[in-house]
């Protein structure tokens, strides 16, 4: 396997595990990812490779470097790819501009990974949490709510374990957005087998795929609807927009996907607020 199908399949792999480049409304804490022997900060695909992990510490070595600084990689713990490239004079060539690119992987674990191995203090940065009482409200009174974890550096709801992992409160850019966050991933949750059953959650589905498509829209657009609902959907819309059509140009603009997305969307936030289904009108 060459250097570029480790790196996008690692890519594909964050992305089917939920990690989303363009929605990310909190602040990774710990700054960029960084070698912890050298101290330099990783460049170019390595900080989306590194980065987008669950991990809040941001630094990270080599097998060689954890146990030169007399650690131990925990057991059951894997590697993560980073790429190596630099210019070569071309030996078959006079011009010195006539460079060829010399490519390589090779893995790093990061220090939470690692055990016996000191790293940095780092400061803490965090932002007031004053949470919305009425974006609070509407969770509490979710029907058979899933369980909210908070810590590390990824938003996402877990299908097989029925759980929302959340990063911690006061590293998001505003209450709005970690409410906004929530309500994301509820609208994720109302798909499992004991709520509303939906598809696009039941069965796996690949990234970009029309079901994963779908399911993100479903999931967007019932936020909004929730953030509507308790009055923050001026400070949310913005992203939301945003990320709605991201969606919809990596589908060409399907509006039919749309409308259909909206249909489920209702239906999820309906459920969340508890809210009967109306009864139909015979005229």
């Amino acid at each position: 396997m060459n250097v570029y199908e480790v790196v996008n399949n690692r890519i594909l792999d964050l992305l089917e595990a939920g990690t989303v480049p363009w929605r990310k409304p909190w602040n990774a804490q710990s700054g960029y990812p960084k070698n912890l022997v050298s101290n330099k900060e990783y460049k170019g695909v390595n900080v989306f490779l590194l980065a987008c992990q669950e991990y809040s510490s941001p630094y990270w070595v080599t097998f060689k470097q954890c146990v030169d600084r007399g650690g131990i990689i925990k057991q059951g713990e894997k590697g993560s790819p980073v790429i190596f490239w630099k210019w070569l004079d071309n030996p078959e060539s006079d011009n010195p501009k006539d460079r060829i690119p010399m490519l390589r992987f090779y893995k790093v674990f990061n220090s939470e990974q690692c055990e016996g191995i000191a790293t940095p203090v780092l400061p803490v940065t965090t932002t007031l949490f004053t949470p919305v009482e009425k974006a609070e409200l509407i969770f509490l009174g979710m029907p058979n709510s899933p369980e909210i974890k908070h810590g590390g550096n990824r938003a996402y709801y877990s299908p097989n374990l029925d759980y929302i992992q959340l990063p911690n409160q006061q590293t998001f850019s505003s209450a709005e957005e970690y409410h906004n966050t929530v309500f994301h991933e509820c609208v994720h949750a109302t798909g499992h087998s004991k709520r509303l059953a939906r598809k696009s959650i039941l069965e796996p589905s690949y990234f970009g795929s029309h079901e994963y498509s779908k399911e993100e829209l479903v999931a967007e657009m019932g936020a909004a609807f929730l953030c509507g609902h308790c009055d923050i959907v001026n400070t949310t819309i913005e992203n939301s927009a945003a990320y709605i059509k991201g969606w919809l140009r990596a589908l060409k603009n399907d509006k039919t996907l749309l409308v259909h997305a909206a249909a489920q969307a209702q239906k999820a936030a309906d459920y969340i607020l508890n809210k009967q289904p109306e009864a139909a009108v015979i005229n």
